[in-house]
């Protein structure tokens, strides 16, 4: 008889998020901050670093800094034994969340006992869509949506349901308000790991400080946003109501990194590690990339279809979401389909998005993993969902259980 193994969440650890191009981590590099937080999360594990088999990181733009299998970089850099393998993979905004899915197919598999997943992504050093960018001439000329910016795809979603100006600012001020309260409450302080930066004043002298705070988060109204100017179509054209979206309505463009642990649950056992979550299922979908936003709403009930059906669970069920805002058109859209689906809307991103706290594309599947394994444990819900929009027309959605539930 083959034996029985299960895959569980042992440590989940984050940065702060940084404002890209403009914030505190602006000159920090990717692997640096991928190093930081795996041997941050080793250390609070506790585990013996030889124990380590393989370690997967997402990235969106896996180039310049952030290339040549950054994963391996951050490895080493992290001090971790020379044992340790390493792999970069890249669904763009899911990369983190498929990060932790291949470490923990890779334990049922019986190909390693303990893994780390995770994602580092500076969108300050390397641009949206990279350095150089070479479309497919016949792919233009045939399906140019697969090139389309990803700011036109969330006015193409505001569009085709009607979701107004008004609506995206209100959802946004929303994002940012949740999130102001979490930082209040010291919601995220657990996960995350201080990190060493640094920037120049205006002498050129270096300043070094101690990064451990999310820096997006800011104090917004409906009047003030409304002033800002549409950031991807233009106003004259855009129809039903003109263009709407605009920087204070969409997701900040960030940096950072995050890392998570998971175990073959007999092995933490034998260690004496206490499990935190579990992974239940994975999916991921295909859509127009034209509407790319409307990923979520199509993953969701897929995940629920495959995975929540066989574990006996109902929307009503879910305690928290973890969705990727990035874009308020998208994120409205998808958080109302939930909420018609069943789940309650204060499940739904109770700390806010990224809209107010960042989306550093290849680390923001772990960073939600993280935030959600800490906000299920804190607040004593037993089931949450993390999910995304993928660029290119696509969407992801995980099913995570906190193994420390108390009925």
């Amino acid at each position: 008889m083959s034996e029985q193994r299960d895959a569980v969440i042992v440590g989940a650890v984050r940065t702060a998020i940084g404002k890209a191009n403009r914030g505190s981590l602006v000159h920090t590099r990717p692997d640096d901050m991928g190093a930081a937080v795996l041997k941050a999360v080793v250390d609070r594990v506790g585990i013996d670093p030889e124990l380590i088999e393989d370690v997967v990181m997402g990235c969106a733009m896996p180039e310049a800094e952030q290339g040549m299998n950054v994963a391996r970089n951050c490895v080493i850099l992290a001090g971790l034994p020379d044992s340790v393998a390493a792999m970069t993979i890249n669904r763009y905004c899911s990369s983190g969340l498929q990060s932790i899915w291949q470490v923990h197919t890779d334990i049922l598999a019986g190909g390693i006992d303990v893994g780390i997943a995770g994602g580092t992504e500076t969108m300050s050093m390397i641009p949206m869509g990279g350095n150089k960018i070479v479309p497919n001439l016949d792919l233009v000329n045939t399906r140019p949506e697969a090139y389309m910016g990803m700011g036109q795809t969330a006015e193409n979603v505001a569009v085709k349901y009607e979701i107004s100006r008004e609506e995206q600012d209100t959802f946004a001020v929303e994002s940012q308000r949740k999130a102001l309260a979490a930082l209040e409450r010291g919601e995220f302080k657990e996960q995350i790991v201080p990190i060493k930066a640094y920037r120049y004043d205006g002498n050129g002298k270096k300043i070094e400080f101690v990064f451990d705070t999310d820096e997006g988060p800011r104090a917004s109204t409906v009047e003030g946003l409304g002033k800002l100017r549409p950031a991807f179509a233009n106003p004259k054209t855009a129809k039903p109501f003109g263009a709407t979206v605009t920087a204070g309505n969409s997701s900040q463009m960030s940096d950072g990194a995050s890392a998570v642990m998971l175990m073959e649950a007999s092995k933490a056992k034998e260690l004496g590690v206490t499990p935190l979550a579990k992974l239940h299922g994975y999916v991921t979908c295909g859509l127009d990339p034209a509407y790319m936003g409307l990923g979520p709403a199509f993953a969701v009930p897929k995940l629920m279809e495959r995975f929540g059906k066989k574990l006996g669970i109902d929307y009503s069920d879910i305690g928290c979401v973890e969705v990727n805002e990035a874009f308020a058109s998208q994120a409205k859209y998808c958080g109302d389909k939930f909420v018609e689906l069943g789940i309650p809307a204060e499940a739904i991103n109770p700390n806010g998005g990224a809209i107010a706290l960042g989306h550093p594309l290849g680390c923001t599947g772990s960073k939600l993993t993280t935030q959600i394994v800490h906000w299920l444990r804190d607040h004593n819900k037993r089931w949450g969902i993390v999910t995304m929009c993928v660029g290119g027309g696509m969407g992801a959605a995980g099913l995570i259980e906190n193994l420390q539930f108390k009925n």
